[in-house]
């Protein structure tokens, strides 16, 4: 599996001070380094750094399946995280929503699980048994907040 930071040329652009996906500039905050999830780097943060606050909505166009929430990225450019390991973000709950989706970025019913956090990598291996699985997002079980993508590492 590999796990996905949040879309480069939207954060390069959003960093840039272009539009988040509700068309408006992202604030500007302090972070006081915990439950700041930077959607790049995949970690917190860090406290007392600038970081923007943003509406993203994580699919390629509108359509009734495409949620659209808030996120925290650093403001400063951070490295994009991308590998096999679970990464620093899904290190803080307990557990975390678990949703599949086809290639046309449609939920397949059905998927969708709080999993504890122990078994976010096994509930996805599972789910990618499926031939109609072309990924699984990571939710906040409690916020529903978009945090990462996981697609199969064939």
């Amino acid at each position: 599996m590999r796990y996905t930071s949040y879309d480069h040329a939207f954060v390069d652009a959003v960093r840039a001070g272009g539009p988040d996906a509700n068309g408006q500039a992202a604030e500007h905050a302090i972070s006081d380094g915990q439950g700041k999830p930077c959607r790049c780097c995949l970690d917190q943060v860090p406290d007392g750094a600038t970081m923007l606050i943003l509406a993203a909505r994580p699919f390629p166009e509108p359509q009734p399946y495409a949620e659209l929430g808030p996120i925290f990225l650093c403001a400063e450019a951070c490295p994009p995280y991308q590998g096999a390991e679970a990464p620093a973000i899904l290190r803080t709950s307990p557990d975390y929503l678990l949703k599949a989706y086809s290639q046309d970025n449609r939920i397949i019913y059905g998927t969708g699980q709080i999993t504890p956090a122990a078994q976010v990598e096994s509930y996805a291996s599972t789910l990618f048994e499926r031939a109609d699985v072309a990924y699984v997002d990571v939710r906040s079980s409690r916020n529903n907040c978009f945090l990462t993508r996981i697609y199969r590492d064939d």
